[in-house]
């Protein structure tokens, strides 16, 4: 089984690379995206339709529901199990996705976190009973753990509390001393690299072909059926129909802050992919493509 990695920003064609891929090379696919996980969200986070896929495995689409616990942790799982398929089915395994920080955490590993009794789950209960006090004593005595967690990250603010209760550590130094096991090993990586007046039309026409596709009424259905409260809730398509449904913009502006905050986005993308990931190949769709196949094919 050989395995690779396809990085790029959004829009940058990174997915019609991995499916042509995949059939060219008798792979599977993995996909690394923060919405493309949710079941019933298809139009915002631009997933390849049934059709698309091509008769394709895929792991890491329509996978949860958006009322369901989701963290990094979930994308190892799937990770293990669409390497495990592999190994038993003789397929190559091609993993695809914008969310370069989840294919970061699997490259470097996560610490373990640590076990708590039921003495230390109930103290953690009545902590959480004061989320404001509970966030000060970390200022107080976490400092730089405090940098990283937001006064009313309740979900972070009890992760803390779990370490250094359960360790007698404060997070920073937990962190620190605790060793890394890296979960995805031996795996190339390739980056789709588009100019910036390219990306922008392409962010542009799918943009456009998302709200013709029905992006409003699907908006309007999670909301219905979720609330606003999931954390999806605020990714980029969605946030910005909320805010149309709202009154705030017309059909033109809508269009007009997708795209705009979409370009942000894979500023930021491309800023990361450079920054965190050792050195690898970047170029066209069209220029990976040939390197991909001789990768596989030797």
């Amino acid at each position: 089984m050989k395995q690779i990695a396809i990085l790029g920003a959004s829009a940058s064609g990174k997915t019609d690379l991995s499916l042509e891929m995949a059939c060219k090379h008798n792979a599977i696919i993995l996909s690394l995206d923060s919405l493309s996980i949710y079941k019933q969200i298809d139009i915002a986070s631009a997933k390849p339709t049934i059709t698309e896929r091509g008769g394709i495995l895929h792991f890491g689409i329509d996978t949860i529901f958006m009322d369901e616990v989701f963290n990094v942790t979930l994308f190892f799982e799937l990770y293990k199990k669409a390497k495990t398929f592999c190994e038993l089915n003789a397929k190559n395994l091609i993993i695809v996705g914008g969310t370069g920080f989840y294919l970061k955490s699997m490259c470097d590993g996560i610490s373990k976190k640590p076990k708590l009794s039921d003495t230390t789950k109930e103290e953690i209960k009545q902590i959480m009973k004061d989320p404001n006090a509970a966030y000060a004593k970390i200022e107080k005595i976490d400092s730089f753990a405090a940098q990283s967690i937001k006064a009313n990250d309740t979900y972070r603010i009890e992760k803390w509390y779990e370490i250094f209760l359960s360790t007698n550590l404060i997070a920073s130094e937990y962190f620190q001393n605790e060793k890394k096991e890296p979960i995805l090993k031996d795996v190339e990586l390739f980056e789709v690299d588009v100019e910036k007046p390219i990306l922008t039309n392409r962010i542009t026409q799918r943009t456009k072909k998302m709200l013709q596709g029905g992006l409003i009424d699907e908006v309007v259905f999670l909301e219905k059926t979720y609330t606003r409260e999931p954390n999806a809730m605020k990714a980029i398509g969605i946030k910005e129909t909320l805010e149309y449904l709202d009154g705030y913009y017309n059909i033109e502006q809508l269009q007009e802050k997708i795209c705009l905050n979409t370009l942000h986005l894979a500023k930021r993308q491309k800023t990361f992919n450079k920054t965190q990931f050792k050195p690898h190949l970047k170029g066209s769709v069209g220029f990976l493509g040939k390197k991909i196949s001789d990768f596989f094919s030797n």
